[in-house]
């Protein structure tokens, strides 16, 4: 229980205290003519005077909140991460949680405690005392952490379970048309699940027939985790409604199909993008969530340390030549590729890219749409725009030899070409592009660096606490800092994090500058175990370097460095 918190009774003698204009003045926080100013507005467009004067940037919310703390005599408290339990939660609905900005905490023997935006609403406090026949007590926070309390622990799951149960009630057989109708439980039931991935910041939600469920997954800062088990009869209206909404082929269940859709979550617009393929037993599909309302992150927000953030931006002035981003599937190649071509100055140099999809959008950037069925593929895009005077050109890409060839000479004919290639580190990109069939003095005359990378968790900055590293994370830590590992951290597991102990990513990079000493290695056939030792002797920082150094100022854990890199290298 908060400490402090008052019953309702207390709340209720609210009105013999002073007024909160009065007390922001005696406290000076506003000037009486501000508050004048604020009253007027009031009376001409309504709302609350605190969030008045939040919104015109006279005071900050949290200094609101500490202000009504002492109006009203109730504490403040913090929700964010908080976990509610069940029997606190089941006592206030949803709906009535969102409608009036309530979240509750716990309850303690007969008594409830809840936080709320606005705590002198006393009706609101009396239904809920006569609905749940238990004392209440009152704690205030702020509406958008309350918001976002709701979000993280009202999850969908009853809902969903009570459209679920509408298909085997339904007939089998829809026609297309009354699957189009928004209200239909296969309709309401994606929605749902779109909705709750959206909340919870997953990237991918995957649809998996099994034998006798439908199990529906979400990939949460690169990891999946189980989220629902529907039962099989929803299989075929979700897969159905996907292919409505992606304008993809109905009645085609065997081949593969992609398609993609817009939405809106609450007040964010999403892209999703749909991949459909037949299992053993039936269609599965996996949907990509773009959040269009996150903003684009610069490169100073990604995860590079100084010196490797230094030799970047050097490689960026270039004005010909290649620079290559490498990772597996997943390890914020795109990401880092749009940082840095929106670091460039667009005004002065024509950009033009070439992307399978486009996930963000420039402007003053030329950007182009693979497009299979139309003819245009990476190759053919980027012989295109080779003819439109470009002077950065960004390849979403290369994956084939042509596209890797095309690239290679777009970069010697004065072009700074900057694009994606998978591989497993900076060195492999090298030989990658040999095993693509580019000669090893072209590879040599073309590349400026190459940058491999990969995601890294950030442990949970709500709940994280000391923790001792164990004799594997000691050996590893030594190995690449020479010295026993100091405090480190790990998350306890909250609401905020899903109880992973993790919230959020970052990267971790090695950068590869080539010079004459690697061309000439590179060029007489070295191996890339000899390569690897001339750029490591020269003082390039691998990925398990860089992530020690992280896991060292407590950003994550040497155990997610370990998972990332794969193997200790």
């Amino acid at each position: 229980m908060v400490k402090q918190a008052i019953s309702s009774e207390e709340a209720s003698r609210k009105l013999s205290r002073k007024q909160l204009g009065q007390l922001l003045i005696e406290q000076g926080l506003i000037t009486p003519s501000e508050l004048s100013d604020a009253l007027k507005a009031q009376g001409k467009e309504g709302g609350r005077l605190g969030e008045l004067l939040v919104q015109k940037g006279l005071i900050e919310y949290e200094v609101l909140l500490d202000v009504l703390s002492l109006q009203l005599n109730v504490p403040v408290v913090d929700v964010k991460g908080r976990r509610i339990p069940r029997e606190a939660q089941i006592l206030i609905p949803e709906t009535m949680a969102r409608e009036h900005y309530i979240i509750p905490l716990e309850i303690v023997e007969d008594t409830l405690l809840l936080a709320m935006a606005y705590p002198d609403d006393i009706g609101v406090i009396n239904d809920i005392k006569a609905t749940t026949t238990m004392r209440v007590e009152i704690a205030i926070s702020s509406p958008t952490d309350i918001e976002r309390a709701i979000d993280l622990n009202y999850r969908s799951s009853d809902e969903l379970e009570k459209q679920i149960d509408q298909f085997e009630k339904s007939e089998e057989r829809q026609s297309k048309r009354t699957l189009e109708i928004t209200s239909t439980p296969a309709a309401l039931s994606l929605v749902m699940i779109i909705k709750q991935a959206v909340q919870e910041r997953a990237s991918d939600i995957h649809l998996e027939p099994q034998e006798d469920v439908l199990r529906v997954r979400l990939r949460i800062d690169g990891i999946l985790h189980d989220i629902y088990s529907l039962p099989l009869a929803a299989h075929l209206p979700l897969m159905s409604r996907l292919k409505i909404l992606g304008e993809m082929n109905i009645a085609e269940q065997r081949r593969p199909q992609d398609g993609q859709f817009s939405m809106k979550v609450g007040r964010k617009n999403v892209d999703v993008r749909v991949a459909t393929v037949g299992s053993l037993y039936g269609e599965r599909a996996t949907l990509r969530i773009l959040d269009k309302s996150l903003p684009l992150l610069p490169l100073e927000q990604l995860g590079f340390l100084p010196k490797t953030m230094e030799q970047f931006e050097a490689m960026l002035k270039s004005t010909y030549g290649m620079i290559l981003v490498g990772g597996p599937t997943g390890s914020g190649k795109t990401t880092t590729l749009y940082a840095s071509i929106n670091h460039l100055d667009n005004t002065e140099k024509n950009i033009m890219t070439v992307e399978d999809p486009i996930e963000y959008r420039f402007s003053g950037i030329s950007q182009i749409q693979i497009n299979t069925r139309a003819g245009i593929t990476f190759s053919s895009g980027l012989r295109a725009i080779v003819r439109q005077d470009p002077d950065v050109i960004l390849i979403g890409e290369i994956r084939d030899q042509e596209t890797a060839k095309m690239a290679v000479q777009a970069a010697l004919t004065g072009h700074l070409v900057l694009a994606s290639i998978h591989a497993n580190d900076a060195v492999s990109m090298l030989f990658r592009l040999v095993d693509l069939g580019i000669e090893p003095y072209l590879i040599s005359s073309t590349l400026v660096g190459l940058l491999a990378q990969r995601m890294i968790r950030r442990v949970c900055s709500y709940c994280r606490a000391p923790t001792q590293p164990s004799v594997e994370e000691q050996i590893a830590y030594e190995q690449y800092i020479k010295e026993e590992p100091p405090v480190l951290y790990a998350g306890e597991g909250c609401t905020l994090c899903a109880s992973t102990g993790y919230f959020g990513r970052t990267g971790i990079f090695e950068l590869l500058y080539m010079n004459d000493e690697i061309r000439s290695k590179l060029s007489k056939g070295s191996e890339a175990t000899d390569i690897k030792e001339i750029v490591v002797k020269q003082g390039m920082m691998t990925m398990g370097h860089d992530g020690m150094i992280k896991a060292k100022e407590g950003t994550t854990s040497i155990m997610e460095v370990l998972r990332c890199i794969y193997t200790i290298n």
